[in-house]
């Protein structure tokens, strides 16, 4: 039987932000025990949404994917602020909050431009 395949995991976005749910599940690995239940878990929810609002708002409306769109961005956010808890706990290296910073970005850029054209397809 051949694997079902459903549109969005066709968007490199929701790919990017996969991968990204992989980097820090790793990362998070490393951080004390003690914060099991608070920053290891918040990080990794809110790297999570990112895939999961893409995932959700995606054949749905422009304007309902948009809104879901939004959600993952503020996601990013999140989760940039996570990787900065992170740095300045030292839980991980300037390196990797670098690197997480890098990452997020890209992903930012690329939700904000799927939105771009979203809006744009709905204008004409």
């Amino acid at each position: 039987m051949e694997n079902p395949k459903f549109k969005f995991e066709e968007l490199i976005v929701y790919q990017k932000a996969l991968d990204f749910v992989d980097d820090v599940y790793s990362i998070t690995k490393k951080f004390p025990k003690h914060e099991l239940y608070g920053l290891t878990s918040q990080y990794k929810r809110a790297a999570a949404s990112v895939p999961l609002n893409i995932a959700e708002g995606s054949g749905d409306t422009d304007a309902q994917f948009n809104r879901y769109l939004q959600m993952a961005w503020d996601s990013v956010k999140e989760c940039v602020v996570c990787s900065t808890i992170a740095r300045r706990q030292d839980f991980i290296s300037s390196e990797e909050d670098l690197e997480a910073r890098s990452k997020l970005s890209e992903l930012a850029k690329m939700i904000t431009s799927l939105q771009r054209y979203l809006k744009k397809n709905n204008n004409n």
